[in-house]
Parts: structure tokens; sequence; C-alpha cells
């Protein structure tokens, strides 16, 4: 006890609620309520079995399911967020593959548009070549006649001065100026000659799940306009290849590969390794020429008009369907008589194969027959495979992404997909072979319209230009038809 020392605390005071001995009680706690220790003890001990009791039974469970509730939750916030950065890069991606398209299009029409004007100038010196040439052979036979005694060399002299007067003008073409005008975080836009291209800035959607495609129909003509026409002499013409603006090469029956303008005038003719014809045609980022020749197994290249090996098929497997990317890879359909696949090569060296989905099925038709390649500008690889009679995209990892198997506005015959190609604005285009048609689609896979109004008797062969115009060759004629499609 604190005031009696020595004694043994034996009770409580209810009133003053503190431990006494016998003496207190007597002493200073008289007439206050006293309980003896043991009692007070007891109902301590009861009070903490109770108290015990509820943590136990009641509040630990609780706690403890928040705490699993909590860990739920941090990682569906994790989640979330994971998946919000991954959307805000497919934005800033599909951002920049906008402003690269517009840019790679801009460098195309700067590089036709000097290879124009260099033309013109060229010719225009040729011309003054000649005339100078000319005027030099005439002056030496004026000075011959001049020191002549023959009468008949003097009278039937006849003076070309008005002629040479007329001195050979040319037309200056103006170069296209580059103008852009900024508004920071809200607009910019650049002008190249005539040509204007404008990003904005617009409020973004909350629904991450949300598709990207600046494409509708409204960009496309209500009805395709056939710019040129012209006869290339090229038999059974089953594909098209352009290079640059106005010229393309073209491949048919036989070993030629020949290179004709938009008028349809010869430029270059290259004999291919081939034992019969080329089976693919294509241009590389450098504007080289390379075919696949099935019959060695070789995918080669021409440089000054002889072809180079550039890739050996693995044995077993033939070359058919190229296509060269943005980056420089070149895809090749590689067809063992029963098997498709793609395969990307790298530096000549195979980086890629491609012939299986996530279930592990076969992705393409099985046949001898070949697939028809192309890159989109989302690095989407589009085939058209008609052995299934269907176009087939697959992402750059190599996973299907979607497949097309014709609208009904293409036409009554079952759709029948030959050559391939897509634009800067990302549209998938594809001839369609027995509804003599051509089919155009966002690229994400979506119907957008068909062409089928402009003279087209046979195609299988396509492809584009630098202005955006569809080159489309006629099987039947060997003809070749120039389309503006957009507005």
């Amino acid at each position: 006890c604190g005031s009696h020392s020595g004694q043994r605390c034996e009770a409580h005071c209810s009133r003053c609620y503190v431990p006494i001995c016998m003496i207190c009680v007597i002493s200073t706690h008289n007439g206050h309520t006293i309980r003896l220790m043991k009692d007070v003890v007891c109902d301590l001990k009861s009070e903490i079995q109770h108290e015990t009791r509820d943590i136990e039974s009641n509040l630990l469970p609780v706690y403890k399911k928040m705490t699993e509730n909590t860990e739920k939750d941090i990682g569906k916030l994790t989640q979330e967020f994971n998946s919000l950065e991954s959307d805000i890069e497919n934005l800033r991606k599909s951002w920049q593959q906008e402003v690269d398209a517009i840019f790679n299009k801009f460098c195309s029409m700067i590089k036709s548009i000097r290879e124009n004007h260099l033309t013109v100038l060229a010719s225009h010196q040729s011309l003054l070549e000649n005339q100078i040439q000319e005027m030099t052979k005439t002056v030496q036979q004026n000075k011959e006649i001049h020191q002549s005694n023959k009468v008949s060399e003097v009278t039937n002299h006849q003076s070309k001065l008005t002629e040479y007067k007329e001195i050979p003008t040319i037309v200056q073409q103006p170069i296209p100026s580059l103008n852009s005008n900024t508004d920071p975080g809200k607009e910019l836009t650049i002008e190249l000659g005539e040509y204007t291209a404008t990003l904005k800035q617009a409020e973004l959607s909350s629904q991450r799940d949300a598709k990207f495609s600046s494409m509708s129909t409204k960009d496309l003509l209500d009805r395709a306009k056939v710019i040129a026409t012209s006869s290339t002499g090229v038999e059974s013409l089953w594909r098209i290849s352009c290079i640059g603006t106005d010229e393309a090469w073209l491949s048919g029956k036989g070993k030629t590969i020949t290179r004709v303008d938009i008028d349809g005038i010869v430029r270059e003719s290259v004999t291919s390794t081939c034992q019969k014809t080329p089976v693919d045609i294509a241009v590389t980022k450098k504007d080289e020429l390379i075919y696949s020749d099935s019959d060695h197994g070789t995918v080669n290249i021409v440089k000054n008009g002889v072809s180079e090996t550039l890739i050996t098929a693995p044995r077993g497997w033939s070359p058919k369907g190229l296509c060269s990317t943005e980056s420089g890879d070149i895809l090749v359909n590689m067809n063992s008589g029963v098997q498709n696949k793609v395969v990307r090569y790298q530096n000549r060296k195979i980086a890629q194969e491609i012939f299986k989905d996530d279930n592990g099925d076969l992705i393409f038709g099985k046949d001898k027959w070949m697939l028809f390649l192309v890159e989109n500008r989302n690095e989407d690889i589009c085939v058209s495979d008609f052995i299934a009679n269907s176009v087939v995209t697959i992402d750059k990892a190599g996973r299907v992404r979607f497949r097309y198997k014709g609208s009904p506005a293409g036409g009554p015959k079952p759709f029948s997909p030959r050559q391939i190609v897509t634009d800067s604005l990302g549209q998938i285009i594809v001839a369609d072979y027995n509804n003599v048609s051509i089919h155009i689609l966002e690229q994400n896979g979506q119907f957008l319209k068909c062409l089928d109004k402009c003279g087209f008797h046979s195609l299988c062969g396509l492809s584009i230009d630098n202005m955006e115009r569809l080159w489309v060759g006629l099987i039947e004629n060997g003809n070749v038809k120039v389309i503006q499609y957009m507005k």
C-alpha cells in the first residue's frame, strides 16, 4: 500500500479507484464502497477475455479483409495505370506515324517535282546542244559555199537564219515554297506549294479502347477518275510496281521486266534470270527493282541493268510475293508447294517467320499459289491470300489482327484478291479478280468503298505512285489505267 508501508493491498475503493490495504479501509476510505482485490482482478480478467474475443472474432477479420481488398485495389490501380501508360504510348506512336506520313509525302512530292524540273531543263539543254551542232555545221557549209566557184552551190543555198532566230524558250516552273504556321499545343500547318497538311489537337476521348482512325468515305471521290490510259504492249500484264510519280515497272508473260512512263513509253527493259517469268516484282526504298525467281529459288536485285542475287530461299521453299518495307527490310512469301509463310529479311538474313497464329493454326491457305504482300504505315503486314479468298492483316509481332473476306458491294462473285497496296493514310486497297473491282478498307479492316466503274475488264496488277494515284494493269490487253480515287 502506498499509504501504509509494508501493508498488502487486499481491497479496492470503487469511489477513489485505487487499491488499498485493510488499514486504509478504516482510516481513510471509511464509508466508501470497498471491494476485495480478488474480485476486482476477476472482473478485470473477464473484461480482458471479452476484449480478446472481440478483437479475434470481430475486428481482426475485418482488418484482414480490408487488407486483402487494399492489395487488390493496389493491383487493379497498377494495372489500370499501366494500361493508361500503354495507351498513351500507342497514341504517341499513332501521332508520330501521322507526322511521318505527312513528311514522307512531302519528301516524295519534292523529289517528284525536282525530277520533273530537271527533266524539263535536261530536255531544253539537249535541244540547245543539237541546235549548236546544227548551226556550227551550217556555218561551215556557208563558208565552203562562199569560197566555192560553183554557181549551182550558191544558187541552191537555202538560208536557215530565220529558223535559227527562233531561239527555243523554256517556261521556268517556280520552285514551291515551304511555309509553316504553328499555334503551340493546338495546331501545326505546313504548306508546300498548293499542298497543305494540318495537325490539330482535339479533345481526347475518355474511352481507352477507342480506335483512332482519321479516314472515312468523305476522303474518297464519289466516283474515281481515270487520269490516263496507256497501251504497254506487255502480254498478260500481271504485276505493276510504281517508281516515283510517273513511271512503273511491269511484268507479264516472258522474262522481260519493263519500265514505262504514264504514257506507256518504254524507258528501260531488263531481262530477268527466270526460265519463264518473274513471280513478283517490287521497288526498294532506293528505287531499285527486285524480283522473285522461283525457278532458281532466289530474290534478285537489278543494279545498272544487271541482276544480282539478294536472297536465296531455304531448301524446299520458293520465293513468291515480295514487299520492300519502310525500314528497308524485305518481306518474302515463301511457298513449299503445300504451305505458305511470310519471311522478314534484314540485311539478307532471316529475322522473322510468320505462318501460325496464337492457337497454332496455319494463318494462310495451303496450296502452291502465292501471297501478295504490302506493309502499311502502322507496320502491319497486309496479305492478299486468294487461296483463302481473304485479306489477312498481321501486326509487326506476327499476330493476326483481322481478316477481310469481301463485301456484297464488291460484286456477286466470290471475293478473289490479287495485288494489294496501302496509301499514306493507311487505307488498304486490293484488286478483286473475280468481280473486276477494287476494294478500299480503312487500316482496321472496315470496308469503305469499291471502285468498279473505271472501264476494268480483267484486272490483276495494282500499284500506287507518290501522288496517291492507283496504277491498274489489265491482263487481257496489257493496258494500264492511272486512277485518282481520293479528293
